[in-house]
Formats: structure tokens, sequence, C-alpha cells
């Protein structure tokens, strides 16, 4: 071979080289983008913000919604992986500081539309963290003597709802499976409700009281109406506890959370150290709070800026940035596997699976054993954040000070005997 034959062979050796390199980057980059199998403690979500969306849409004024919102990539589809992606029961307890035993209680959660799979989620849930599954119920739920999980229809059958509604189902599987994840000896209860109308939620309501749960949580919930209050009553039932999210919309109030019945949650984000103990904690800007136009104020809030029931009681983790894995294999945009879900319908459950730790004395008010509890001593209280604007003289009700505030209540557990 010539000498200028061989100089022309070695210049596109190197020309090959430089265009296989730019392709390997390319692709590295491009995977990246991906989120990697990284431990609740190393999620970079942990200190930076991220895109999410409501996973519910907006229906009518007195039509209730879900309350969670589900983290998105930049081409606004959610981020599905085939691991766990987000916080876990080990997270939550520890940041929490939550022991204790149910001792037999039944945690109920009500929900809409059919999970035609949520069973066998719970068993993926229960085994991606490694704590117990779950049996099914022999027979009905309040013999058992072990821990178990039914499942019932808002009239206490298997005739479950006709409708599967992949936002629905995605919410079910957060209530239910973090529930399990914070009381992980409790008897589960899921009472499907044949829709999201406020007359089907509150029959199923009604169900779990009289199939005997101590605790009820609902992650849902519309903005409020004049008639709200006529249905105060399902919520009415001293010695049980039920808990709804406060909101993701920033300062303003929704209903049930607005029911002097009920212990109404908002949300946080959450930081949490290499070993699971508590980092840090500020008030989620979606937070919900403000003071109800239609309830009236328990004697145990004292608060001045509102004349009536002010939103909300105490808080948990809701932040879609520091938020939960939550397994779901009915489709949701198109999609199954392991979701990362935030909302103040993670922190209601969360609030839930506490009480259900502590337990509720019969004839009590569950909703003010925060407030009578030293509070100061048993709850963290939250002293930065803000979820949106209100008066300079009520300026509490929108962002987190020393004391009570609106967007986290009294604060967030420092274990469970504030409840």
């Amino acid at each position: 071979m010539s000498q200028k034959g061989f100089a022309q062979l070695f210049l596109l050796f190197l020309l090959l080289t430089g265009i296989l390199a730019t392709i390997y980057l390319v692709k590295q980059d491009t995977s990246s983008s991906r989120p990697q199998a990284l431990t609740p403690k190393q999620l970079p979500e942990q200190s930076q913000a991220v895109q999410h969306i409501p996973v519910c849409p907006p229906f009518g004024r007195e039509t209730p919604r879900c309350h969670a919102r589900v983290v998105i990539n930049q081409q606004g589809r959610p981020i599905v992986d085939p691991f766990p992606n987000g916080l876990g029961p080990a997270q939550f307890k520890g940041a929490y500081n939550l022991t204790g035993s149910s001792s037999g209680r039944i945690l109920a959660i009500v929900s809409a539309f059919d999970h035609p799979n949520i069973k066998s989620d719970l068993d993926t849930y229960s085994n991606a963290f490694s704590i117990a599954v779950l049996p099914e119920c022999s027979g009905p739920i309040s013999s058992s003597t072990d821990p178990c999980f039914q499942k019932v229809d808002q009239n206490g059958g298997t005739n479950y709802p006709t409708t599967v509604d992949g936002t629905w189902a995605l919410e079910t599987a957060l209530d239910v499976e973090v529930a399990h994840g914070i009381c992980q000896d409790c008897k589960i209860l899921l009472v499907e409700a044949n829709s999201n109308t406020y007359q089907d939620l509150t029959t199923a309501i009604d169900r779990a009281i009289a199939m005997g749960a101590n605790v009820v949580s609902g992650s849902w919930g519309s903005s409020e109406f004049s008639s709200e209050t006529t249905f105060d009553s399902h919520f009415n039932i001293p010695g049980v506890a039920f808990t709804f999210s406060s909101g993701d919309s920033g300062y303003g109030t929704i209903y049930p959370a607005a029911s002097r019945y009920v212990t109404a949650v908002g949300g946080t984000t959450l930081r949490v150290n290499a070993d699971n103990s508590y980092g840090s904690e500020t008030a989620w800007s979606g937070s919900g709070s403000g003071c109800s136009t239609y309830e009236s104020k328990p004697s145990w809030q004292k608060d001045t800026g509102c004349q009536k029931r002010t939103i909300a009681d105490v808080s948990a983790v809701a932040d879609p940035s520091t938020a939960a894995a939550v397994y779901s294999s009915v489709p949701y945009s198109g999609q199954t596997g392991w979701f990362k879900v935030g909302g103040t319908s993670l922190s209601a459950p969360i609030i839930a699976g506490v009480y259900a730790l502590k337990g509720i004395p019969a004839q009590v008010a569950a909703n003010s054993l925060p407030y009578l509890n030293s509070p100061s001593t048993n709850l963290r209280d939250i002293t930065s954040g803000s979820n949106g604007g209100c008066l300079k003289k009520t300026k509490y009700l929108c962002t987190a000070v020393s004391g009570y505030d609106g967007p986290t209540g009294l604060g967030t557990p420092k274990g469970i005997n504030a409840f």
C-alpha cells in the first residue's frame, strides 16, 4: 500500500472512532435521564423539585376527586419503574419514630370504583419492602384474630363496582399499601364505593363502621358547598378516627377535611437521613389550609384567625419530591408498575396508621386528641414553608410558624402519643 493510501485509511479509522464515541456518549446521556434503582436515601428528588400532576381529574363542585399526585418525566408521562422508586415503610416509620402494635384494630380505606388486583398488588408491595404479607380474611374481618386483608363493596358484599378506573385504582393502591406499611399488624379493610359521589362514598364509610373499623382514611374531597354539613353525621362517631386529605392546591379549603368531626391532614416536604431517621421538614406548597365557610369551630381549636373551623389539624409527608413508592397493576396512563406518588392522599393514610398504632379511647372525639395530648412534646412543630398568600394578620393560615399553623396544623408525628 502506498503512503498516501495508508494515510487515507488512518483518517477513516479516526473518523469512525469519533462517530462511535459520540453515539456511546449520547446513549449514556439519554439513559441517565431515566431514574436508576436508587434507595430512597439516595434519591436526588429529596433535594430537587420534580414535575408532578394530579392523578384524578377535577369534577363538579360537589363531586369528590382523589388528592394523589404522580411524578412525571419531561414528556409529561408518569415515571414508572420495575422497582420501588420512592420512600417506603422503613423511611416513614423511622422518620416519624413510629412503634407500637395495633392490637387487632381495623384500619379501613374508603375509595371509589374497583381495583380488581389490589390484594396481589399489596402482596407485591409487602414483598418488595420485606414486611408482613397479609392473608385474605377467611370470614368477617372483625372476627379474625390475626392481621388480614378484606375487600368489600359499599354494601359489605363482593358485588364490586363495575367501573375500573385507573386513576382511582392508583389512589386505592397508595392508600392500602401505605396504611399497611405504617400499621403492619393492622387488619386492613378496603370498602369500594360504586362511584365518587358523596352519597356512595358516605355509604361506604357507614359500611366500614358497621364492620368494626377503628380508623377510616379518605384521600378525597371537593370544594366546600352549602349543604356539606348534612354529611357530617357519617363522621360523628366517638371512638373512631377519620383522617382526610386537606387538598393539594395550596391555600384554600375542601370538604370533608373541613368537617369538625374529622382529622384534616396537611402536607410537608420530608427529608430522611441515610439511616432512615428524621432529617428535616417544611410545609409543602400544595398543602390545603384555611377557614371553613360552613363548619363551626371545635372547642379544642384555639386559633383566633378563623371564626369557624380551621384546616389543617396535623400533617405528614405529601410533597411528590419526597413521596411514596406505590405499586399498581391497573393501567394508569397506559402504564403499570412502580409509581412515585404524593399529595395529601399520602399524608392521610400515614396519620390513619398512627391512630391505629395508638388506639382511640371509647367515646372520645379522635380529632381532639392531637390538641389535648401535649402537642408541643408529641408532635414536631414545622416552622418554615408556605402554601400561598393570605392577610398579614392571619399569616399563620398559609405559612408555617412556631406553634399551630394552617398548612401543617400542630405538626407531624414524633411517635404515636399525640394520637
